[in-house]
């Protein structure tokens, strides 16, 4: 091997390393900025007041801190997303890996991924022009501003990035094990539920984790058209405040250095270790499906 040759991959060794490291450095960064703002709102509030509190009044006197109504929020519009997007998603998949024909397959594929570069403020506003009037007229209810309307449009934007992760999976399968099953006398749907997704079932893990990553993250579509009613949830059909949508839209009205300031600072902390706890979740999946 030359010598030119060897210094150019050392070049891209060295260039490949420094971004690795300079990733995880800016992350570390990111969670001590949120860190540094945010601890300052336990010299004044309990951590268990804080998590576990029913009341989120900031401006009241005296304010309350209590995110339990967020955190529920954001757990219903997640569950709601993860009940509708999940079945249609792997059923997509299915159907792209498996069944459609292979020139239809990169039409959908490239559909797909067109989709997932929607801007998240633009899917806000189609859902207040066509889940949410719907969603009223079809439960008869005072307003669609929802977590059920919130819930159809994460599922929505969730969708082409579970879709595609997941094909991916299925598309890796060995050819050797669906040759194997029709040697046996599989039909080509035994062949795909029996080999062929159990086969990519941790790919599919991951795609689900990482879609379900996105909308728990989800701030624009979320803060349109759930309502955002600070209240404990109580039910799919009644308006929610997610930790995302408060952020958003709190942020520009508080004083900077008081309290609210902090909390919201405090909720950044919170949704930072569930999006990292998701991620590494979903990490776990992918090298299991290596192994």
């Amino acid at each position: 091997m030359s010598s030119a040759r060897k210094f150019k991959e050392f070049i891209f060794e060295s260039a490949i390393k420094i971004s690795g490291l300079a990733s995880i450095f800016i992350v570390a960064l990111i969670f001590f900025f949120l860190l540094k703002e945010g601890i300052f709102l336990f010299r004044s509030q309990s951590f268990a007041g804080f998590l576990f509190g029913k009341n989120w009044y900031p401006i009241s006197d005296p304010p309350e801190f209590g995110i339990l109504p967020l955190v529920l929020g954001s757990l219903l519009v997640t569950l709601g997303a993860a009940v509708i997007s999940i079945p249609l998603s792997i059923a997509s998949a299915v159907y792209i890996a498996e069944v459609a024909p292979r020139k239809f397959k990169e039409i959908l594929k490239s559909g797909i991924e067109l989709l997932a570069a929607i801007p998240s403020v633009v899917l806000g506003f189609i859902g207040m022009v066509t889940i949410v009037p719907w969603i009223k007229t079809a439960f008869h209810i005072p307003t669609g501003l929802t977590a059920i309307s919130g819930s159809v449009m994460l599922a929505f934007m969730a969708m082409p990035t579970i879709i595609s992760i997941a094909e991916d999976a299925l598309h890796s399968v060995p050819r050797i094990y669906k040759e194997g099953a029709y040697a046996l006398g599989a039909t080509q749907w035994q062949t795909i539920v029996r080999v062929v997704i159990p086969a990519a079932s941790s790919g599919i893990m991951a795609a689900v984790m990482l879609g379900l990553g996105r909308v728990i993250g989800e701030t624009m579509a979320v803060m349109m058209i759930t309502g955002n009613s600070a209240s404990m949830p109580r039910g799919f059909l009644h308006p929610v405040r997610t930790l995302t949508a408060t952020i958003a839209a709190e942020m520009g009205e508080t004083v900077q250095g008081s309290d609210h300031y902090f909390a919201l600072f405090a909720i950044g902390i919170v949704l930072f270790l569930i999006t990292f706890l998701v991620n590494m979740a979903s990490d776990i999946f992918l090298h299991r499906k290596r192994k």
